[in-house]
């Protein structure tokens, strides 16, 4: 009899019990998702899997974060895959529809598109100790439902039946598992705990989930957020196609503000390399890797002098956000200078890479405000009494405190994804029936040894997981590494040199608080901010150190 165990089969035929066997299942077809099945053909010569992703187009976060101005912040020669680079971009910074259209010709220069299956949810996967096999359910959803937020689907089903977003569930098996879920995808809600959104007769929507059938011609507009996506698309309402009538920016805490593209862009005018790159990165060899190379060069001298706890780092870090200020100052209008200074370190979160939100504060029609939405009315929100920057007890700030009402017409919410609940909504479930989730939580926080794999997940591979990311550098750099590693063990398994891959319970713990141990001496830990990077209780299961 054959072996079928590296082919792609039903098994048991058309019994009831039949079920479809795929040696490898992705999880997940964006960068990550994407990277795995192209190098599975390159370096294995192995095509016997299957991509699966609930949204209805392939991209990850590209796909799903269509918001006007949405772009890379990171040089597009830096943000592309190193066995598949693109000397054709238009920009320094390409917008996002280009990045789609990338990651689409690299699914068809290494012919992966017949092995992604879109509008699939892959809900959980179990561990079969008898078989040694995972089994994995799926779900075949009605298409584009999947690119819908967890809560607009659960309203959906309320109204319409379940059948209006799930058309059917499906068990299958597989040897291995790789789970390349994203984490710039699902948007966080409505903050329940301002009242009146049942009053409100405006539009609401998030921006990764950007509506544009609301017409925002002459509109009163309420943005909740001030992080990077708002930095992209705020300057871009006043303007066509847009036209609207006011923009208020509902600011938390002010971000620190990097507005000079930096390296070596900055000595010559971004025009001339955007035009001169096209044509000297494919007929110089090794011109493109090398500038590849310097960027991750000095990408890796700005964490060693900006994000560590070194004595160097915080003189160099005080530089830098002087820096910062000066050029804010310069900038904005003054009546905005005290919101917009951060009383934490730069790096401590996110910053914004821009080149238009600070002008885009002169414009009459958009406005900032540290005051919180407290309420909302039919035709209208408002603010305060109160502030969140600076502290509301200081006396001898200017920033207003008192309450406001403004009129508003749509609100946009630009508040963040859920980034600290890991694989989410992917259940996955191990040895002796053990959820990953619930021993993360018993465990403190999310983590993975080498970012990889978890002690009692045979065979379950997280690409991009755990501790893999870089508050400096570029996020495909990361994912490679991951698909590198991983890739290692998959051809031991596809080999038949090994049946399973467990790591150590106490190696994997042993790990995770080396991680959490160096992280203590970044800015991540001690830079005084509130961040996605760390859990309510301190656990930062983000960042690399």
């Amino acid at each position: 009899m054959a072996d079928l165990s590296n082919s792609i089969h039903v098994v048991n035929g058309y019994d009831k019990d039949a079920y479809t066997y795929y040696p490898v299942i992705i999880v997940g077809a964006g960068e990550s998702g994407i990277a795995m099945g192209c190098r599975l053909k390159e370096q294995l010569g192995f095509d016997q899997f299957r991509i699966f992703d609930r949204q209805a187009g392939m991209g990850g976060t590209w796909w799903i974060n269509r918001y006007p101005g949405v772009a890379c912040d990171v040089p597009a020669v830096f943000y592309s895959f190193s066995f598949s680079p693109n000397h054709a971009w238009s920009s320094y910074y390409p917008p996002g529809e280009e990045i789609i259209r990338y990651l689409q010709n690299v699914c068809e220069k290494y012919r992966i598109v017949d092995k992604i299956q879109l509008n699939t949810d892959v809900s959980e996967v179990q561990w079969l100790e008898d078989e040694e096999l995972w089994e994995a359910t799926l779900l075949h959803m009605t298409p584009g439902t999947g690119d819908l937020s967890t809560k607009e689907r659960q309203t959906m089903m309320a109204e319409k039946g379940r059948e209006s977003v799930y058309l059917k569930e499906e068990k299958v098996k597989a040897k291995i598992i790789c789970s390349a879920a994203g984490a710039l995808v699902e948007p966080n809600a409505w903050p329940d705990i301002i009242p009146g959104r049942d009053q409100f007769q405006g539009d609401i929507f998030h921006s990764a989930r950007w509506d544009y059938n609301v017409d925002l011609r002459d509109k009163d507009v309420i943005v909740m957020g001030t992080g990077c996506s708002a930095a992209q698309f705020v300057p871009r309402l006043p303007k066509e196609p847009y036209n609207v009538k006011s923009v208020t920016q509902v600011m938390r805490s002010p971000p620190w503000v990097v507005s000079r593209p930096g390296a070596l862009l900055d000595l010559v005018k971004r025009e001339s390399w955007e035009k001169m790159t096209p044509i000297l990165f494919p007929y110089i060899p090794g011109l493109a890797r090398a500038y590849r190379t310097l960027l991750f060069c000095l990408s890796e001298l700005e964490f060693f002098l900006i994000f560590t706890g070194k004595d160097a780092a915080k003189k160099t870090r005080k530089q830098l956000e002087a820096k910062l200020l000066r050029h804010m100052k310069h900038v904005v209008p003054e009546q905005y200078h005290e919101i917009l200074t951060p009383d934490y370190g730069v790096g401590c979160k996110r910053r914004i890479f821009d080149f238009l939100w600070l002008e885009s504060l002169n414009d009459p029609k958009i406005g900032l405000t540290t005051q919180p939405i407290t309420s909302l009315q039919s035709r209208g929100v408002t603010l305060g009494p109160g502030r969140t920057y600076p502290d509301p007890e200081d006396k001898d700030s200017k920033a207003p405190i008192d309450e406001k009402y403004l009129p508003a017409d749509v609100i946009i919410l630009a508040n963040g994804f859920e980034l600290t609940t890991w694989l989410s909504p992917l259940k996955v479930i191990g040895k002796g029936g053990v959820v990953m989730q619930e021993v993360w939580d018993e465990r403190g926080g999310a983590q993975a040894y080498m970012g990889n794999a978890m002690d009692g997940f045979p065979n379950f591979f997280i690409i991009f997981g755990p501790n893999t990311a870089t508050g400096h550098s570029s996020v495909i750099l990361a994912s490679e590494n991951m698909v590198e590693y991983t890739l290692k063990f998959i051809k031991k398994i596809l080999s038949k040199d090994v049946k399973t891959f467990d790591v150590k319970k106490e190696k994997e713990i042993a790990w995770t608080n080396d991680m959490q141990e160096k992280l203590k001496d970044t800015v991540w830990h001690s830079g005084g901010c509130h961040s996605w990077y760390k859990t309510a209780n301190g656990w930062n299961a983000t960042a690399y150190p």
